[in-house]
């Protein structure tokens, strides 16, 4: 392999580089307007009306009220927040999850189940993965008042969730509904007005903004406590100086994944379904995890491919990592040091061979498609 092959990015859903329009945005508040925002002088009211200006925008865009959203670190922080939120001022002793949730909720959740302070009901699976709503009924009736955390688009397999259904089940039973939105946030609109959910979340690095900076949506009426204790920031719900720049660059990056989404959509769409057909021809036994292989009933950013002929999976992604093609990966069980996807295992403990996540955005190209596959190819026998 020449030297001069250009490096093929295709691990978004981990990350997105940032768009060269959102660091635009962003510049001028690193070099010119550093003022801390809860200062009262002039420079840090400019710096205020900034921050305030991009809480306005993400409302907009969400159809909430500037009221409902609160910066965070990312997603992570967000989702840590409303859990802990619930277990110790909520008045929550349940919390219904799901085996395939990010370590975000799931790790979370055990940390207060391991405490004593709650009890950890995770809701049966359907084949595919997806979730099985005669089940989480079933968890509801046993446990009214619980927290219910559910991820919106599911970050390995792909598999979406009907946010209006689970929502109406909540209600229904009196529960609290948290959805980990990081995978969905800026892929699809999110109309707040009416949705039935409490609480969603978004991280900027998802969909080309920078690292470091996310929200929680909380809607109006749905309390939660602060998890960061300090200042007065945040409308006392979060302490710590405001990231000026972050919520900046969040808000542009959010307002041009909307200008753009359905364009960005049939663009990605295309893509994938592209090298879906490619892998067929190339390996008539490729299984696809979950429902990401079905394009227009799952998260068009994501594609888990499992090749059963290739036995060790870590190997072919350090082989496509020497070849410049960046994704991620994961197996239904663990070896060594290496420890398999937690969301593979609970889909399929049984499976057999490589699972790599193979992860869409806006900058990737067929081209770039053509040479991941004729690289496969080289790297993998067809049957």
């Amino acid at each position: 392999m020449s030297n001069s092959v250009t490096p093929i990015y295709l691990d978004n859903a981990a990350t997105t580089p940032i768009d060269p329009l959102v660091w635009q945005e962003m510049q001028p508040y690193f070099e010119n307007f550093t003022a801390n925002p809860s200062s009262i002088h002039s420079h840090g009211r400019q710096a205020k009306v900034a921050v305030e200006r991009a809480r306005k925008s993400i409302a907009t865009l969400l159809n909430a009220s500037p009221s409902e959203i609160f910066f965070t670190s990312g997603g992570t922080e967000a989702d840590n927040t409303v859990i802990q939120s619930a277990v110790l001022y909520g008045g929550v002793k349940t919390i219904i999850t799901s085996p395939l949730e990010h370590h975000a909720v799931l790790h979370t959740a055990e940390a207060w189940l391991k405490l004593g302070l709650v009890e950890l009901k995770l809701v049966q699976l359907l084949p595919d993965g997806s979730i099985d709503l005669a089940d989480l009924e079933r968890l509801l009736q046993e446990n009214p008042h619980a927290l219910v955390s559910l991820m919106h688009g599911n970050n390995e397999i792909g598999n979406l969730l009907d946010l209006n259904v689970v929502g109406a089940l909540c209600e229904q039973y009196g529960a609290i509904f948290h959805s980990d939105t990081v995978q969905t946030m800026g892929h699809y609109r999110h109309d707040m007005s009416q949705l039935p959910v409490h609480f969603i979340v978004g991280a900027a690095h998802k969909f080309h903004g920078p690292k470091g900076i996310g929200f929680l949506y909380a809607k109006a009426g749905a309390k939660f406590y602060p998890l960061l204790h300090g200042g007065a920031q945040e409308r006392n719900q979060r302490g710590g100086t405001e990231n000026v720049y972050g919520a900046i660059g969040l808000a542009k990056a959010l307002s041009m994944a909307y200008e753009e989404m359905d364009a960005h959509e049939a663009y990605i769409k295309g893509l994938k379904a592209y090298f879906i057909e490619g892998l067929k021809n190339a390996f008539p036994n490729v299984e696809f995890n979950g429902k990401s292989g079905d394009v227009e009933n799952s998260l068009y950013t994501v594609l888990n491919v499992r090749f059963p002929q290739v036995v060790d999976g870590d190997m072919l992604l350090f082989q496509l990592d020497i070849e410049k093609i960046s994704a991620s990966g994961g197996s239904a069980c663990s070896s060594g040091t290496s420890v398999g996807s937690h969301v593979l295992s609970a889909l399929n403990p049984n499976a057999t061979g490589a699972a790599v996540r193979f992860s869409f955005s806006k900058n990737n190209t067929q081209s770039e498609i053509d040479r991941v596959l004729e690289v496969l190819k080289k790297l993998i026998p067809a049957s």
